[in-house]
């Protein structure tokens, strides 16, 4: 029997050297670019995952005073730690979780604990260029169908300060598509281009390298590409 145990406590210290070593290198591949959010991605906050061991676990870089503001506990954070093949915990003084992202996709990770709201990490890759801004939204536009010919233009205002809604001007000779539809206005959200008419109904189009689809599509795509 002892030496039954001694085999197997042999083999045991044997392996994890191993372990450890598997447990480094997949720490070292997620080591990088990173982004907290919530579900609608109106909040984020950048951070970096380092492989460098630090107390508590490894090295997490980030603007601790901005981002608290809209992920709370990350005022506490101190370190992140891999756990497993497919959990990042971002932890605070004395191993307290604050976080606890298990992968849904490559590259994205979701955290939901009790009296928090659902929230992501993304990697840098996964999250791609950030949306763009109503100032670079900003200005002319024509509304294209399907075959690919213009049927309106429209000038979308700059963006003035304190304003949700700004207007927008159909210019002359639009197809009736438009006119039925009427828009007099428009804002960001979410990252979508949002199109408002007097009626209140709404287009919304996201963005395609640089070309905005509107969504969801219909049998007829309509798009806004620059002149």
């Amino acid at each position: 029997m002892r030496t039954l145990l001694r085999v197997a406590v042999c083999c045991s210290l044997a392996l994890f050297p191993a372990r450890v070593a598997a447990q480094s290198d997949a720490a070292k591949a997620l080591a990088g670019a990173w982004e907290v959010s919530n579900a609608d991605h109106d909040k984020r906050c950048n951070v970096t995952l380092r492989a460098d061991p630090t107390t508590g676990g490894l090295k997490l870089e980030f603007d601790r005073a901005a981002c608290a503001v809209d992920f709370p506990p990350l005022k506490e954070a101190t370190a992140w730690e891999l756990v497993g093949d497919n959990m990042v915990r971002i932890v605070g003084a004395k191993g307290k979780v604050l976080y606890e992202f298990t992968e849904v996709e490559s590259g994205t990770y979701e955290s939901l604990r009790p009296g928090q709201p659902l929230t992501f990490l993304q990697s840098a890759a996964a999250v791609g260029p950030p949306p763009q801004t109503a100032e670079q939204v900003s200005g002319d536009w024509n509304v294209v169908r399907s075959a690919g010919t213009p049927i309106c233009r429209l000038t979308l205002a700059a963006p003035a300060a304190g304003a949700d809604e700004m207007p927008l001007k159909v210019q002359p000779g639009c197809d009736q598509l438009v006119m039925r539809f009427g828009p007099v206005s428009w804002h960001m959200e979410r990252g979508e281009l949002v199109l408002k008419s007097a009626r209140g109904t709404i287009w919304r189009f996201g963005d395609t390298d640089g070309t905005w689809q509107r969504v969801p599509e219909g049998p007829d795509p309509i798009m806004l590409v620059r002149p």
